[in-house]
């Protein structure tokens, strides 16, 4: 049972590791990082020649700007956003 207490928490978190709001300075506003986002952000990847398995959150500024403007020219926006604005 100890053993289960200790590496749950830890499973769980790599569940939980894509699934965040992630701000988009560029079109002010914001998107559920979620398996659905992922798929986008891999296509993104392939088709610019990155690394699909970089994660989005280590990207520089310019590469997430890149992303955003790519990803607003793609798939069903209005699903995909939070919109909450701010």
């Amino acid at each position: 049972m100890l053993t289960l207490a200790l590496v749950l928490p830890l499973g769980l978190a790599g569940c939980a590791e894509h699934h965040y709001r992630a701000y988009d300075p560029y079109y002010n506003d914001y998107h559920r990082w979620d398996n659905n986002e992922v798929v986008y952000y891999n296509q993104w990847a392939v088709e610019t020649h990155r690394d699909p398995h970089r994660d989005y959150r280590h990207l520089g500024k310019e590469e997430q700007k890149q992303y955003w403007e790519w990803r607003h020219h793609h798939g069903d926006h209005d699903r995909d956003h939070d919109h909450d604005r701010h």
